[in-house]
């Protein structure tokens, strides 16, 4: 898959950026508290591929996801550089959808619950890496999550690595 903006729906299949914004704002138009979640996971290859999941959560009850594969096209020495990867990525979609939001004139959209979800935490090798991470995200205006609080990247953006 070439195009950037061309997600895999669990229920609708291919479906490009544009489509998926639609698709989350119908179901944040149901009514209850929603976050908005952006989250990347990798395989842990040298030639890692890398996966993007967008997530409409309705907390507490569920929620709709949608995600794409990258491949790197290079190689990852370290694990550092996978999680740089991994997190620009993230930032690149988050930014993807602002910008769809945008150029759609949907304001109703709660960006102010976007989050990106990191696959780092406090235990393993990647706790000396969370301070950097996080503040990558934050310093581009969003919110930032780990784990145990990243299920974007852990588990959803990792059921399709």
């Amino acid at each position: 898959m070439k195009d950037k903006n061309i997600f895999h729906s669990p229920t609708k299949g291919q479906i490009i950026l544009k489509d998926v914004i639609g698709e989350i704002s119908d179901f944040m138009s149901q009514g209850g508290k929603y976050e908005l979640v952006v989250g990347t996971d990798s395989n842990g290859d040298k030639k890692a591929d890398f996966v993007t999941a967008v997530i409409a959560y309705r907390v507490g009850k569920g929620g709709r996801y949608f995600w794409k594969k990258t491949n790197g096209g290079k190689v990852y020495h370290t694990l550092r550089d996978r999680i740089y990867e991994e997190v620009t990525l993230s930032l690149g979609v988050a930014q993807d959808i602002l910008g769809q939001l945008k150029s759609l004139n949907i304001k109703e959209f709660p960006i102010h619950d976007l989050q990106i979800h990191i696959d780092v935490g406090q235990n393993g090798p990647t706790k000396d890496m969370i301070k950097e991470v996080v503040g990558m995200v934050r310093g581009n205006g969003f919110k930032a999550k780990i784990k145990p609080n990243s299920f974007g990247a852990s588990n959803v953006a990792d059921k399709h690595v």
